[in-house]
């Protein structure tokens, strides 16, 4: 039987993905606690007012993302979820498409889960 809290977590997942596929920077800032970063491929670090804030200028826009091979864990009030993430994008104009593992930690804060933190690390070819 699947964990309830684990399934909580893969559809939220799957919310915040079509999220960030329609634009929607209001319904992506709900998933993220305030304090929420992520580290890009590169190592650069972005938090979230600067990720809200170029999703809303149209300088980032997702055409597609796809996750398979999720795996959830639960640690009581935390949670950490891994998948690998597949994106059709653009960036000021550029368009771009990634294979990246995702890494994502989760905290349950009054009963809700919000994502505290993502890094990205790409998938080299062939992998």
């Amino acid at each position: 039987m699947l964990d309830p809290e684990e399934e909580k977590l893969r559809l939220l997942e799957k919310d915040w993905s079509a999220a960030i596929v329609r634009n929607d920077a209001d319904a992506i800032g709900r998933f993220m606690s305030e304090d929420w970063v992520i580290v890009g491929p590169e190592g650069n670090v972005i938090d979230k007012a600067r990720f809200l804030a170029v999703i809303r200028s149209g300088g980032l826009v997702h055409q597609s993302m796809e996750s398979e091979d999720d795996v959830v864990r639960v640690y009581g009030e935390a949670a950490i979820v891994t998948a690998r993430t597949k994106t059709k994008a653009s960036y000021k104009g550029q368009s771009f498409v990634t294979d990246e593992r995702s890494s994502s930690v989760y905290i349950r804060k009054n009963s809700q889960w919000q994502c505290v933190y993502t890094q990205l690390t790409p998938i080299s070819k062939g992998s």
